[in-house]
């Protein structure tokens, strides 16, 4: 399960990257260059729908990282050395001779 999980992860932040890389930052990016012939969404509207999908991407990523979290199996600790057993009973007293 937790392997899945990490496979999850790993895809998500790969769009993710892709996602960061296609905004619109202050000085450009990769998404002006599209500006001009998007037509079918418009250029507000794909700037909208990457940021959308950017949070999206970012807050499955966390929920997904929680959930691995609790998929790992915590390790038992066994020392080699067993404890002593604790004695329930009083030894009985050494004779005497007279």
């Amino acid at each position: 399960m937790y392997i899945f999980i990490s496979i999850l992860i790993v895809v998500a932040c790969l769009f993710l990257i892709g996602a960061v890389l296609i905004q619109k930052s202050k000085g450009g990016g990769l998404a002006s260059d599209y500006s001009q012939g998007n037509q079918y969404l418009g250029y507000r509207k794909t700037t909208v729908f990457i940021e959308k999908a950017t949070w999206s991407l970012a807050i499955f990523i966390c929920i997904l990282s929680i959930c691995a979290a609790f998929a790992v199996k915590t390790p038992v600790n066994k020392s080699s050395m067993a404890p002593a057993p604790a004695q329930t009973t009083m030894p009985a007293p050494a004779p005497t001779s007279k």
